[in-house]
């Protein structure tokens, strides 16, 4: 009896952050053969996460180009993909989420008969447009799943809504936990202890603001509204707050922070930050705005206060638990929020103090167990 073997296959950071600790557990494993394939989307911050966690690729199909369009990312994914599969011959494909390459690899996997596994179901705002692509991108990969390992039980919901049978849904909890717990038991790296401690981060009650913002719906005015928000913030608590933005690398981002947001003294622009440095942001963090799907769970893992740059999203056991909060792209309403997480301690106790609805840190685990 040959060894089961499980193709994992990724191309963006948070896809490897949350697939290391199943390729950890597939790995730990004897009865599995583990086969691990890189698109390499987003090349820089996806090969530092592959470092932090030991991971070496079997291929490295490194497709990533300069302001890439989707459609010509598709493509160029089903056309080096495609001879991978029939070369390695997986039994099961894994992926993760809901990018271009999860739902390309899952298709692909689908033409070539290969079963799929995919981490991280069901997770729905009913709008094909918020977020975009990636509303369709896991719809795509759910029509195609053998196996739909879903977070949550409202992710579960979702998916027997869609007639997915109850037998091919299995809850797990989300792998970010996983990742997380790991993450968080390494120190500091220097840099960030260094800058922490020159901006007196909690000494005189010091608090430190953590903004990520870099989605597609929110290019051109949306992100505006986001930067008049900081700036905004930081002329209004300027010895009190210290607001630090790990900018995106896509110009779209670039652009409008570097102009509005360079020039003001309590407003710290970094390049994108690998992933232990961020998680120690965040985990120092008084309070994070963001636009990330993988950032509202890490916040909530972290009990952290989020306000969500988003008008919906398909992380509302967050929302409902109580440290998220959706407050889209208006500065005004924005800028509302964050004050009265700043000035209202029982307003901020109550969602620091929210149960995390995302699981026990064992996903991975229950994900392996299902592949046997």
């Amino acid at each position: 009896m040959h060894s089961v073997r499980v193709m994992t296959v990724f191309g963006t950071r948070p896809e490897a952050i949350k697939l290391a600790p199943v390729i950890q557990q597939l790995k730990a494993d004897k009865r599995f053969e583990t086969q691990i394939v890189v698109t390499g989307q987003h090349r820089e911050m996806l090969d530092q996460v592959l470092e932090i966690f030991s991971i070496q690729p079997d291929r490295d199909l490194n497709l990533m180009k300069q302001d890439q369009d989707l459609a010509s990312l598709t493509a160029s994914i089903f056309t080096h993909l495609d001879p991978v599969l029939t070369e390695m011959k997986p039994d099961w494909l894994l992926v993760q989420g809901d990018t271009t390459t999860v739902m390309a690899a899952a298709l692909n996997a689908y033409y070539r008969q290969i079963k799929v596994g995919h981490v991280e179901a069901g997770l729905r705002t009913g709008d094909k447009w918020q977020p975009f692509p990636e509303e369709i991108n896991r719809r795509i990969a759910g029509v195609v799943a053998d196996l739909h390992f879903a977070p949550t039980p409202w992710a579960r919901d979702n998916l027997l809504k869609e007639s997915v049978p109850e037998a091919n849904i299995k809850v797990t909890g989300n792998t970010i936990i996983d990742a997380l717990q790991q993450i968080t038991q390494k120190p500091a790296p220097d840099h960030i202890q260094q800058f922490l401690d020159e901006k007196q981060i909690h000494k005189s009650g010091k608090k430190l603001i953590v903004v990520t913002a870099h989605r597609r719906e929110n290019f051109g005015e949306p992100i505006k509204a986001v930067c008049l928000v900081l700036k905004t913030l930081a002329e209004r608590y300027k010895n009190e707050i210290e607001i630090v933005y790990p900018v995106h690398l896509n110009p779209n981002i670039q652009r409008p922070v570097n102009t509005l947001l360079s020039e003001i003294d309590n407003i710290t622009l970094l390049p994108p930050q690998e992933y232990l440095s961020l998680v120690h942001l965040l985990k120092n963090a008084y309070m994070i705005l963001t636009d990330s799907g993988g950032i509202q769970e890490e916040a909530t893992g972290l009990g952290i206060p989020c306000l969500v740059l988003r008008d919906v999203t398909e992380r509302p056991e967050g929302v409902e638990a109580g440290i998220l909060k959706l407050v889209g792209t208006v500065t005004v309403t924005i800028v509302s929020a964050a004050e009265i997480l700043l000035t209202d301690p029982k307003t901020y106790a109550s969602m620091a103090k929210a149960a995390n609805p995302y699981g026990d840190g064992k996903a991975a685990a229950k994900i392996v167990s299902h592949l046997g």
